[in-house]
């Protein structure tokens, strides 16, 4: 089933999406329409164009693919799903994550990843096909967050202070060189991509959407392996303990 998003209102087309008892549904002629697919669950949404703020919030089981850039808040507070992007994402992708997969082929803005947490059996997962602006991971409570950093612009794979206020997950950073202004509260291990199973599974599944990138030779570079340091957690800075 196909729709024609030009001009519609974002409460129009997001009420047809619902409407529609086809499960299958691409929508054209998206321009800055909020809300795509929120809360849905059950479908497969492709879309032609560059969705608003929103894509996905609370999403519940449904598959997105967008052909084009998101802009902000992509996967607010998701529980399961996945959202593919073939461009690049805004800020605060992700934001409060609880499960699902979001894979951006090109760079996200500043915050992605906010608040991202893991809830029972869920396991969020970002992969990041370029870089990262700055605060990524910012307060990340559990999940997964992933930056591939496959960009020939000579900038780092993340800006400034990734995984500020982290307390659960990981991060993993395709870099030979650690970015500077990483917080003290975070431990930093340097590690082959091949050598960590949870990482290879992950880039591999990205790896069967965007064609262009190789696996094995993402795998075989080097990864700033990131998680909260026990020894030093965050929680000094906030209690007397």
């Amino acid at each position: 089933m196909e729709i024609n998003a030009d001009g519609l209102h974002f409460q129009v087309l997001n009420r047809r999406i619902r409407e529609l008892s086809e499960k299958d549904i691409t929508i054209n002629g998206v321009m800055g329409q909020r809300y795509i697919g929120a809360g849905l669950s059950g479908k497969t949404l492709n879309i032609y164009g560059t969705p608003g703020n929103a894509l996905g919030a609370y999403l519940n089981g449904c598959d997105i693919t967008v052909h084009g850039n998101a802009q902000d808040a992509t996967g607010d507070t998701m529980n399961g799903g996945k959202i593919i992007i073939y461009g690049n994402a805004g800020d605060a992708t992700g934001y409060a994550m609880r499960g699902g997969k979001i894979y951006v082929q090109g760079n996200t803005g500043y915050r992605c990843g906010i608040h991202v947490k893991a809830y029972e059996n869920l396991k969020p997962v970002i992969v990041i096909g370029g870089r990262a602006g700055s605060f990524l991971g910012e307060y990340q409570a559990g999940g997964i967050i992933v930056a591939l950093g496959q960009n020939d612009d000579g900038l780092p794979v993340v800006h400034n202070f990734c995984g500020m206020g982290m307390h659960g997950g990981v991060i993993y950073l395709r870099c030979s060189r650690l970015p500077h202004r990483i917080p003290g509260q975070i431990s930093c291990k340097k590690m082959r991509g091949g050598d960590i199973p949870e990482l290879k599974e992950i880039v591999e599944d990205y790896c069967t959407y965007f064609k262009e990138y190789n696996s094995d030779k993402l795998l075989s570079g080097d990864f700033f392996v990131l998680q909260p340091d026990r020894e030093n957690p965050y929680k000094r800075m906030y209690t007397n303990n």
